[in-house]
């Protein structure tokens, strides 16, 4: 793949995926930034946008960070240099921004977090920071210096006073400048310091796993929504104790069998953590278009070839039990058997459905509905 370098994805995810960085010269060649400063500016003052400024040094305080919308105003205010502005979620809002993520299919789409763009005038900055999540920087307009390298964690020395996760002692192992069409991979936990050169946008590609405070919290309430959890422990054949103090070991293993045989259920698992995994980041963008279609619309558009394709915002996922499929669409399941089971692999492969494979699944009146059902929530749209 001359995204990666040359290599094979199988080579990527064995030699470099979590375990080390790397340059890819022209893993984009000739690539043009599908946005500007000037279009970023503006979505950076809309409500539904996540949006921040992160300032070097402003009234003598190090490493300032301002979350938007911001005014339009706000932006002829700033420095001529040393900021910078962050806008998360583009791909949700710039379709051919969302189009990039194709290339990065190799990866599972449960995985993706979002891309963020950065723009900043020369000397702009985050500051030297690591993240804890996998991420490709793709320099997408001018030219950005790169120093990288070096494990880093909660232990690491941070600089005070900001409200920013700023590295305080660290110097980096390796400094490049990156190009236009220039990628950098970088694995959880490795500080990194990019100041843009002149003006200059990157792209930042990001792949995110749930924390196990996230699992945890998320499958045990997920549990106790599906389940009864009124009912209590019981013990009909309690014995008198020496000490009225004493914890008896039969009450920890009652509760230990309980919990696993709660939490052992690999089939509740699945089904958790697809709809988790694929919870929409920004929901607002996932809304019910403005007339919505019948079945016999849905199938008249599909047999004349209107291209279909993912909301922006949609994440798709699915699971293979033994007898059926789970597919999962913006953090909803549909449980699909016989048949219709090869839909949700069809689905979920790329963001723009494959019509002529699709086209013999709208026979079956339980999955044109399904389709058109999806279409209906905004999940699906045709271009």
């Amino acid at each position: 793949m001359e995204m990666l370098g040359g290599r094979t994805a199988s080579e990527f995810l064995r030699d470099y995926w979590q375990k080390k960085p790397m340059v890819i010269r022209q893993a984009f060649p000739g690539f043009t930034c599908p946005i500007d400063a000037d279009e970023l500016a503006g979505l950076a003052c809309e409500e539904a946008v996540e949006s921040r400024l992160v300032i070097e040094e402003e009234n003598g305080k190090p490493w300032q960070l301002h979350n938007g919308p911001f005014s339009p105003e706000r932006f002829s205010q700033l420095p001529e240099q040393d900021w910078t502005l962050l806008v998360q979620g583009l791909d949700h809002w710039v379709p051919e921004i969302a189009d990039l993520l194709e290339h990065f299919r190799f990866i599972p789409n449960w995985r993706l977090d979002d891309i963020m763009a950065s723009y900043a005038p020369k000397g702009g900055s985050v500051g030297p920071h690591y993240d804890q999540y996998d991420v490709f920087l793709l320099q997408a307009q001018g030219r950005r210096r790169w120093t990288f390298g070096g494990h880093c964690d909660h232990r690491s020395p941070r600089v005070e006073g900001t409200p920013l996760r700023i590295l305080s002692s660290w110097d980096g192992e390796e400094t490049v400048t990156l190009e236009p069409g220039d990628m950098l991979y970088l694995p959880p936990g490795i500080g990194h310091h990019g100041v843009a050169q002149e003006d200059c946008i990157t792209l930042s590609v990001g792949f995110r796993t749930p924390s196990l405070d996230d699992i945890l919290t998320g499958f045990t309430d997920f549990l106790c929504a599906r389940s009864d959890v009124s009912e209590h422990l019981s013990d009909p054949d309690l014995q008198v104790q020496d000490n009225p103090g004493t914890i008896n070991p039969a009450v920890i293993s009652q509760l230990d069998t309980l919990i696993r045989e709660r939490i052992g259920d690999k089939r509740q698992l699945a089904l958790w953590f697809g709809q988790y995994s694929t919870a929409p980041k920004s929901p607002e963008i996932v809304a019910p278009p403005e007339e919505p279609l019948t079945e016999e619309d849905f199938r008249e558009l599909v047999e004349e070839a209107a291209p279909l394709r993912w909301n922006e915002g949609s994440r798709f996922a699915y699971y293979k039990f033994e007898d059926e499929t789970a597919l999962f669409v913006d953090g909803e399941q549909y449980l699909l058997r016989g048949d219709a089971r090869p839909l949700a692999p069809l689905l979920c492969k790329a963001s723009r459905i494959d019509l002529s494979s699709l086209q013999p699944f709208l026979d079956d009146p339980a999955v044109a509905g399904l389709l058109t059902h999806l279409f209906n929530l905004g999940s699906l749209y045709f271009e």
